[in-house]
């Protein structure tokens, strides 16, 4: 059974679904996925930015609509079921669970714990921590010990 430590920043869609439980052919995965709510004001910049970059310029000024710290919980825990749901009903295992702080140690940490054979991060673009390699896959290479797959969401339409 091949073991993969899926970091999401929000609920898996059916072609993200798709696309992570194909990866490995017809080797059956075990999923292990870490959720992290939405941070704080700071990173409300950044993705502001980001916003920016791709030209949605609409998504970047509804950036302080969306929930940060304990209001974030609710939703992550939702977004979080959903994912896992969806894991399980494309026929693999999956577990999960929130991170609220250091989601890099909670990475590593669960790698040595499921004794993981891969990170797949799978989040929206975020070109300035990439840039800068600041984003979660750039520095989990540095920190985790196995292969780290960057990948980036889809959107349902």
């Amino acid at each position: 059974m091949f073991t993969s430590v899926l970091m999401i920043e929000k609920a898996l869609t059916s072609a993200d679904v798709e696309f992570v439980t194909t990866l490995h052919g017809e080797e059956p995965v075990t999923f292990r996925v870490l959720l992290q709510p939405r941070g704080d004001q700071a990173d409300r910049l950044l993705r502001a930015i980001d916003d920016v970059a791709l030209g949605e310029i609409d998504d970047a000024a509804r950036e302080g609509d969306v929930p940060e710290g304990e209001d974030a919980t609710g939703p992550a825990r939702k977004a979080l079921g959903v994912s896992l749901t969806a894991l399980r009903a494309a026929g693999c295992e999956a577990s999960g669970q929130l991170i609220e702080d250091h989601p890099l140690d909670a990475l590593k940490q669960l790698v040595d714990e499921a004794n993981a054979d891969e990170v797949i991060v799978l989040t929206d673009p975020h070109y300035v921590e990439e840039f800068f390699h600041r984003d979660w896959a750039s520095r989990a290479r540095h920190k985790v010990g196995v292969p780290v797959l960057k990948l980036f969401s889809h959107t349902e339409d």
